[in-house]
């Protein structure tokens, strides 16, 4: 069963080689005519995916710079505050003055109402203020070298975010191009693609189902199985199935549109158990488990992890499957798989 299971994920799908400028159809094969639609998609699906990486990425940076320099205004302050402290400690002492009135005790002692009424505790006062202080100062430099770094490779983030929304257009000329050429397909044509496209997903189907990939009926997956499932991951399941006919739009997480990341994140988030946006992240972030013990909840990650669906059982996954389609169910193996991954495990 392992041996077979295995075969499903060494299968190898068509070739993906960016096509040219679209010609006329009518010398081409259905075979043809399919491989390069979906050659055009798949580069239009890779681009996104590298799009909301590098997106994500800038956006935690951002995070990450925004409570850095809240930290740093927090211990410049105390470090202003330390010095007009200790400024005022030593004017007090130099005229023989109680140092509790300076307001030592508020910012040094344990126990702000006993007061500093002896010589030895008022000098104890002002070492303790010096360490506070030098110690404070150290803090700040850090602090700053941190943010300092942190802004620089904000910088190199967002500039890897810009050059990957200038290819938002590359992408959309991709998705056009595909779409002229499904628009200047004859009747027989187009027929003819559909059905060779479900010839594909039977045969897909069919690969799943001698394999035994799903662990089986008895845990609600497997090629028979019953298909329900609780908790988390059921809850995952409904929220993914009920985004059924929504459009597929590159970047979109929601709540009138999605891509394959965006799809799966939300579904997990609204689960209550948030995962990584994008589908390589997913692959490498989330536990990894057999493709003969997948069951409903998890994520099939597909290609070179750029794409992915949830397992809804049955040998069958809900996905976001490309620009021009919408939300829907499809068949496990149709698609050249790279492994499974089990959200809360």
């Amino acid at each position: 069963m392992a041996t077979l299971a295995c075969a499903i994920a060494l299968v190898s799908g068509p070739s993906y080689a960016v096509p040219g400028e679209p010609g006329p159809q009518d010398d081409k094969t259905i075979e043809g005519i399919h491989d390069e639609l979906n050659g055009l998609y798949r580069a239009a699906e890779v681009a996104t995916e590298a799009y909301n990486t590098a997106d994500v990425k800038a956006t935690e940076q951002e995070k990450r710079l925004k409570s850095l320099r809240k930290a740093l205004a927090r211990t410049e302050d105390r470090v202003d505050d330390l010095h007009d402290l200790a400024g005022a400690a030593a004017r007090t002492q130099y005229h023989g003055g109680d140092l509790a009135a300076t307001g030592i005790q508020l910012l040094l002692g344990d126990h702000p109402d006993e007061a500093l009424d002896e010589a030895s505790q008022a000098r104890q006062a002002m070492r303790n203020l010096i360490t506070v202080s030098e110690s404070q100062k150290t803090a700040r430099t850090e602090l700053s070298r941190r943010t300092d770094a942190a802004a620089k490779e904000l910088r190199a983030l967002n500039n890897t975010r810009a050059d990957k929304a200038e290819s938002k257009q590359k992408i959309e000329g991709k998705i056009a191009q595909a779409e002229q050429i499904e628009a200047g397909l004859r009747k027989e044509q187009t027929r003819k693609l559909a059905q060779l496209e479900k010839e594909q997903a039977q045969e897909a189907t069919s690969r799943w189902t001698g394999s035994g990939s799903g662990g089986g009926t008895s845990t609600g997956t497997g090629s028979g199985g019953n298909t329900q499932v609780s908790g988390a991951a059921g809850r995952a399941v409904a929220f993914a199935k009920a985004q059924l006919g929504k459009p597929y739009v590159w970047g979109a997480v929601g709540p009138s549109s999605y891509d394959c990341s965006g799809l799966t994140s939300t579904a997990w988030a609204a689960a209550g158990h948030p995962i990584p946006r994008t589908s390589q992240a997913q692959w490498q972030g989330l536990t990894r488990v057999p493709l003969a013990s997948a069951r409903p909840g998890d994520l099939i990650i597909y290609y070179d992890a750029t794409h992915v669906g949830m397992y809804i059982g049955n040998g069958q996954i809900v996905h976001a499957p490309r620009p021009g389609r919408t939300v829907t169910i499809a068949p496990a193996a149709s698609m050249p798989i790279v492994g499974v991954v089990r959200p809360g495990a």
